[in-house]
């Protein structure tokens, strides 16, 4: 008789935050310890009971699909850099770049936008707010985009309040520098190779990288030439997908915060597959930041297991998004 394999835990696994918000203490910290688990080896997570309206989404990418498919003449008065608001066309970014790679510019074109409130201090109003530009042809991706902003503000605070649980501090111990974030959120679009041509050597979707914040939540479409994650065990591998969860990994500075106890999820998008050339998909990004001026300083040990010179948050992120741009 053979006897049974153990499980293993997936590098992945899948939480659901209903019973995080309403469960018992013990359950509470089963979810806190799965959450810790994972995210010191992929720096990944799927994210089921958000409360995000799944219609909401299709909805977004409806207008923005639209928008997309305008002539290229209409939407480069709508051009921006990266970090700006706005389109950004192809050969706008090369997020390679961020790790030192000359890779070729990323294959997808973007809608941009960003925080929404401006700040009182006009140096950093200068630097981090600017009025998001909607594209007066597509009237209704504003209030779409606007409602899923709050969501998503929504959201991010529940995952820092659990983040800091899952690393035994308080609650609030991330969140308490959320009083006035900056954000970032990306449409991302991923025609086939009829819009973007046969992908040259070494070209991506987006190229390989991680995220720059503290975390980040995608809504995405799978897909053949879609998202893969990197850990040591498997090297590069394709992401599980749920159609009902949000994709969850945490950037550059959460991973610093934390002593790189947690690791900062490194991903890319594969270009479109040559067995399926036409694939279209489109991405919902959300890069959750915090406020202005956050001094992000590595927790000591027994928490944190490398100690990073302590940075100023938007001083890190300006560096990493000029990293990304391509001239």
């Amino acid at each position: 008789m053979t006897e049974p394999q153990p499980q293993t835990k997936p590098r992945i696994p899948t939480i659901d935050l209903k019973p995080w918000i309403s469960g018992d203490e013990q359950t509470r910290k089963d979810i806190a310890r799965t959450v810790d688990d994972a995210l010191q080896t992929a720096g990944f997570l799927l994210v089921t009971g958000h409360g995000v309206d799944p219609s909401l989404r299709s909805r977004i990418r409806e207008a923005a699909r639209a928008f997309f498919a305008l002539p290229v003449d209409v939407k480069e008065a709508y051009s921006a850099k990266v970090g700006g608001r706005g389109w950004l066309g192809p050969g706008a970014e090369a997020n390679g770049y961020s790790e030192g790679t000359e890779t070729p510019p990323d294959l997808k074109e973007s809608l941009t936008f960003a925080t929404h409130r401006p700040f009182e201090d006009p140096v950093i109003n200068a630097e981090w707010y600017a009025p998001n530009v909607w594209p007066t042809e597509i009237p209704g991706l504003q209030a779409l985009c606007e409602e899923y902003l709050d969501r998503m503000g929504e959201l991010e605070k529940q995952l820092l309040s659990l983040l800091g649980v899952a690393l035994g501090l308080e609650a609030d111990f991330f969140s308490q520098h959320m009083d006035h974030p900056t954000y970032g959120f990306n449409i991302n679009w991923y025609p086939g190779v009829e819009v973007v041509g046969e992908p040259e050597p070494g070209q991506f979707r987006i190229g390989p990288h991680t995220d720059f914040g503290t975390v980040t939540i995608l809504d995405r479409q799978a897909g053949k030439g879609g998202l893969q994650v990197f850990t040591d065990e498997g090297g590069w591998e394709d992401a599980p997908f749920d159609p009902a969860a949000f994709t969850i990994n945490i950037g550059d500075l959460m991973a610093r915060w934390t002593g790189d106890r947690w690791r900062s999820g490194r991903h890319r998008v594969l270009p479109p597959p040559a067995d399926s050339p036409a694939e279209e998909l489109m991405s919902l990004v959300y890069f959750g930041e915090c406020t202005p001026g956050t001094l992000v300083e590595s927790l000591p040990a027994p928490v944190g297991r490398v100690a990073y010179d302590a940075v100023d948050s938007h001083v890190y992120l300006r560096e990493k998004l000029d990293s990304i741009t391509v001239d």
